[in-house]
């Protein structure tokens, strides 16, 4: 009998260690140019019982409101074009922002960056977790996201930073 609970004791230790890192990711992110990319810092993702939380540690970016989204594949290749299309599982076809569920899933909350051209302000993503997110991209857009279709996609505009979600 006491080997049977030392078994399962461990197991349970072996499985909470593994439960609690995996609700905890590190995504390198690129600035894509048509010439080369280039590395610009991390966002660390991370479950709460509030949703997904996205803590960015960016530098060199163009400072301001910026359109921040889960593509569908896990490439940042063609200058983010590889990526495809707002993370999408339910086929809703709308750009409603982060807190409707009747849009895109992989709408998030715009990301701020300072005029220094820092972003370390965090943004919360009510409807995800970090399951949610694994083998998807993530991407930072040129322009600012009023979560509508009009203009196309919010208005963010070009995929400006890039990072595959491992």
């Amino acid at each position: 009998m006491k080997r049977i609970q030392k078994v399962l004791l461990i197991a349970s230790g072996i499985l909470f260690f593994q439960t609690s890192f995996a609700a905890q990711i590190s995504v390198q992110m690129e600035l894509l140019t048509a010439q080369a990319r280039q590395p610009v810092g991390t966002i660390l993702a991370e479950d709460t019982k509030y949703g997904l939380l996205l803590t960015p540690r960016l530098a060199n970016i163009t400072p301001g409101i910026h359109g921040f989204h889960v593509h569908q594949y896990p490439s940042c290749e063609d200058e983010g074009m590889a990526a495809g299309g707002h993370l999408d599982p339910l086929k809703t076809n709308r750009h409603l922002g982060p807190y409707n569920d009747r849009g895109h899933l992989g709408d998030l909350p715009a990301l701020y960056v300072e005029k220094g051209g820092k972003a370390v302000q965090p943004v919360l993503a009510p409807r995800l977790k970090v399951k949610d997110i694994l083998g998807h991209s993530l991407m930072i857009h040129v322009g600012g996201d009023n979560y509508s279709d009009n203009p196309s996609l919010g208005g963010g505009g070009m995929r400006m930073v890039c990072g595959v979600i491992k």
